[in-house]
């Protein structure tokens, strides 16, 4: 049950009248049954994985807030402790709840990648070895990457006590499942949504127009925009007859899809939250403003990226082993070496994990590995970039912020294309190619118009672009476009409901026998 099938729109008309309907205290646990119901739509096996998923997560919560309570209760009676007593008595504790931890871990992430990474592993190793293992027909849950995730960073905030264990099995639950996220994110902290999905909500105007016009853009970027641009995305990366200029059409053609399309589904998963009164973490802060890399993933997919900063780059960072590195380092090496150790490894170990999380072939890891490689680059070139700053005072200009944005979104867009090309090798000789076979021609003689695009379909994402556009500029410089709507006469804000909800049954990308696109983010 896709976000964009008619299907979806129609149980999601249902739910919304329900949750109304009934009284508040029955608001979560239907949100519960909906939830399951989507999933089960999806395939009756992914209920085994997440419920496997919620009954380990559950009880071993439990028993990390049983142990920390003992710890907290045991040091109460027992005033008259040595220090060493003390820290002994805590070790021990650590150390037990480090075991369920570490178990519940295993069991969890082992059931991600053995779902998601065994045909991975067997075509590897059958490309290393010449071997003739056979592909395994897997399984592979629906969003299993994105509950796996928000479920672990939940258990672990349990273990480090900053968060306190949900006691009714039924509420973490939901927060595992909920419909509207299960698919494709925002990854959410236990304690950011709790605050909202289990409380009452009665029916507010503001709040659910809000919400239902969040709802219409998203299907807007969705189905208008990212779904008319695929059939180009497709030709021009299916075929490495498309070299040169071609290429760079690709990178700014699948730039602007994969925009729309990731937020156009965020768009729709917060839109559903909000129209419910249920708050859920915003994901993107218009990354193609973004002037470096770095600003840009700060922007772009924020709550994968505090995840990951939070679960593996802290703590790999401060674990004992790097510790010693990082003195070891600074002692043989020198203190400019030994002070990046710890950084430049960490934050290796979060881009490939990053990039294997995005999709179990070496692509995803040559896409990660790159990303890390230009960050780290751009750190260590920081006094250049200062001085050159200083000797030109170019910082504040239009023409030169200008520059950056564009340079930004060019270098993202070439590393991206590590998604769309079947290999390695031929990403990087089709991104070659872009200096040794470049055509300009084929933007004014017509050959774009062989792609599946014809000249309506120009016009309409031109349009609908320069719509986003608009939209986008004035967030960055005003705020809420939709408060700025509300103000205004009742008219102007349902019309402009209205408009988008035409605009999306009309212009939609797609007709007799139309079979809804899958969202990119929904395979992750």
């Amino acid at each position: 049950m896709l976000f964009t099938s008619y299907a979806f729109v129609g149980f999601l008309a249902l739910t919304l009248l329900a949750y109304y309907l009934v009284p508040g205290r029955c608001q979560w646990p239907l949100l519960l049954a909906a939830s399951y119901v989507f999933y089960w739509a999806a395939s009756p096996w992914y209920l085994l994985f997440i419920l496997v998923t919620t009954a380990s997560a559950y009880g071993v919560s439990l028993k990390l807030a049983a142990l920390s309570g003992e710890q907290r209760a045991y040091l109460a009676a027992h005033g008259d402790l040595t220090r060493e007593e003390k820290r002994a008595f805590r070790a021990g504790i650590k150390k037990r709840k480090w075991a369920w931890l570490l178990g519940c871990l295993a069991l969890n992430i082992g059931i991600l990648a053995v779902t998601k990474y065994t045909n991975f592993v067997i075509r590897s190793l059958n490309a290393l070895t010449g071997g003739g293992l056979r592909p395994v027909d897997m399984i592979v849950p629906m969003g299993i990457s994105f509950y796996t995730f928000q479920t672990v960073g939940y258990v672990i905030d349990v273990y480090r006590d900053r968060q306190p264990a949900q006691r009714n099995f039924f509420k973490l639950a939901l927060f595992v499942s909920f419909f509207p996220q299960l698919v494709q994110g925002p990854i959410s902290r236990y304690g950011q949504l709790s605050e909202t999905l289990f409380t009452p909500h009665r029916f507010q105007e503001k709040t659910f127009s809000f919400g239902l016009m969040r709802v219409l853009w998203g299907y807007f970027k969705k189905v208008v925009l990212a779904d008319r641009l695929l059939p180009a995305v497709t030709a021009l990366t299916g075929d490495a007859a498309y070299t040169g200029a071609y290429v760079l059409a690709a990178m700014l053609f699948y730039a602007f899809e994969l925009y729309c399309d990731f937020t156009g589904g965020i768009d729709i998963t917060i839109g559903i939250g909000e129209a419910m009164g249920i708050r859920m973490p915003e994901n993107f802060d218009l990354p193609y403003f973004s002037k470096n890399i770095r600003e840009y993933w700060n922007r772009w997919h924020i709550t994968m990226g505090t995840w990951f900063t939070d679960y593996i780059f802290y703590p790999i960072s401060v674990c004992r082993p790097m510790l010693r590195l990082s003195k070891w380092s600074r002692e043989h090496l020198g203190q400019a070496v030994g002070k990046r150790v710890t950084v430049y490894l960490s934050s290796f170990a979060v881009w490939l994990a990053t990039g294997i999380w995005h999709g179990a072939a070496w692509n995803f890891v040559a896409w990660g590995l790159t990303n890390w490689a230009v960050i780290m680059i751009s750190q260590e070139l920081e006094p250049l970039y200062e001085r050159f700053h200083r000797r030109f005072a170019l910082r504040g200009k239009a023409p030169y912020e200008a520059f950056q944005v564009v340079r930004t979104v060019l270098l993202m867009s070439a590393i991206r294309m590590f998604d769309c090309y079947r290999d390695v090798p031929l990403t990087i000789a089709m991104l070659g190619s872009m200096f040794t076979r470049f055509d300009p021609r084929i933007f004014t003689d017509g050959s774009l118009l062989d792609l599946g695009l014809d000249g309506a379909d120009l016009l309409v994402l031109g349009l609908g672009l320069a719509v986003a556009l608009a939209v986008s500029l004035f967030k960055r410089k005003k705020g809420s476009v939709r408060q700025a709507l509300y103000e205004k006469p009742a008219a102007v804000f349902y019309g402009t409901m209205a408009a988008l909800l035409v605009c999306t049954v009309v212009f939609g990308a797609y007709g007799a026998g139309y079979d809804a696109a899958q969202f990119i983010y929904n395979r992750f």
